[in-house]
């Protein structure tokens, strides 16, 4: 795409953006490509500080996962140990599968333990594209095996884990609880910030020239490119790669879906959302007016001080920490 062809999107898409996030995404992530991804991993390790919550405990754990197939690589966070089990949040950090680490989770993390009194887990997963497919659903399903089989020792109650992640890791979510559906473990609620679910979005966005903001068009494409070893749109049925081309989705944990109706998967996560409901899976849907991809990262602006509170509120309810509306 020429100079001249992104400015024009970059000004068509700015102008559905909210004006308290006007400004305020981070295109300084792009152009993304195999020679420049290592050099933005290394900006954005730099660039996005994230700082456990004071009050909560949080460590790292390095543990064989079950059978000794993989090593789990987690953070478990605590606000404190409840006297009896309490509930519990798989966290999967984003990064459009080709960068990001827990650690630049650790304030969303810690503040889920301190705002709602569960235990955190939150994954490391291997990155594409030196590690495609299946290596991050691997890692994140090895360390959900271990999250259950040490439920006991982190005082959590296996009844009530909800699974979640933003961007990529929203997508690794839903695919790690089809996964987890199949082979019998337990989820109780899946939490789906604005999800990478269907690789099929970067055709129909090229096709019609879409304009997005922080996680572009062509941020996606390389994204997908990268995980699935092949461009995105073609054919691919292997389990659990895009969690929307599932053509199953009956009897999967009841979700929350957040996503701004600037964001570029606005229309694969409405579609994904409307197919569970088809399903019959409850689906808690939150379209957030005017917000653009990783706009959640502001959380100063009223709009997504709103969406924070929501998305809050719907995972206490689901985990029994609170009456639903």
């Amino acid at each position: 795409m020429s100079s001249w062809r992104r400015a024009l999107n970059h000004v068509r898409a700015l102008r559905r953006v909210a004006p308290g996030l006007k400004g305020r995404n981070p295109t300084v992530w792009l152009p993304l490509s195999v020679t420049t991804l290592p050099g933005v991993r290394r900006r954005r390790a730099r660039e996005v500080p994230s700082a456990v919550r004071d009050g909560v405990a949080a460590r790292r754990v390095l543990a064989p996962a079950a059978g000794g197939r993989a090593v789990a690589d987690v953070y478990v966070y605590e606000a404190g140990r409840a006297a009896e089990p309490t509930p519990a949040l798989f966290w999967i950090h984003g990064g459009g599968l080709i960068m990001g680490a827990p650690e630049l989770d650790h304030a969303l993390a810690s503040g889920f333990a301190d705002d709602l009194g569960i235990v955190v887990v939150s994954p490391r997963y291997r990155l594409a594209p030196e590690h495609p497919f299946p290596a991050a659903i691997d890692d994140v399903y090895a360390a959900y095996r271990w999250l259950l089989d040490h439920a006991d020792d982190l005082g959590v109650d296996p009844a009530r884990i909800a699974v979640g992640g933003g961007s990529a890791g929203g997508g690794l979510a839903a695919a790690l609880v089809q996964r987890a559906h199949d082979d019998g473990l337990p989820v109780a609620y899946q939490v789906l910030v604005e999800p990478m679910l269907d690789d099929r979005t970067v055709p129909r966005a090229e096709a019609a020239d879409v304009a997005a903001l922080a996680w572009t068009v062509a941020s996606n494409r390389f994204g997908w490119a990268s995980y699935l070893g092949h461009e995105p749109g073609e054919p691919d049925d292997r389990p659990y790669a895009v969690p929307a081309r599932r053509p199953d989705l009956s009897g999967l944990p009841p979700a929350y879906i957040g996503i701004g109706d600037a964001d570029l998967f606005l229309d694969e996560c409405l579609d994904y959302a409307a197919r569970l409901r088809a399903a019959g899976v409850p689906v808690d849907l939150d379209v957030v007016e005017g917000m653009h991809h990783a706009g959640e990262a502001f959380p100063s602006v009223p709009l997504i001080v709103d969406m924070l509170v929501d998305r809050n509120d719907y995972l206490a309810a689901a985990l029994g920490l609170a009456e639903p509306d």
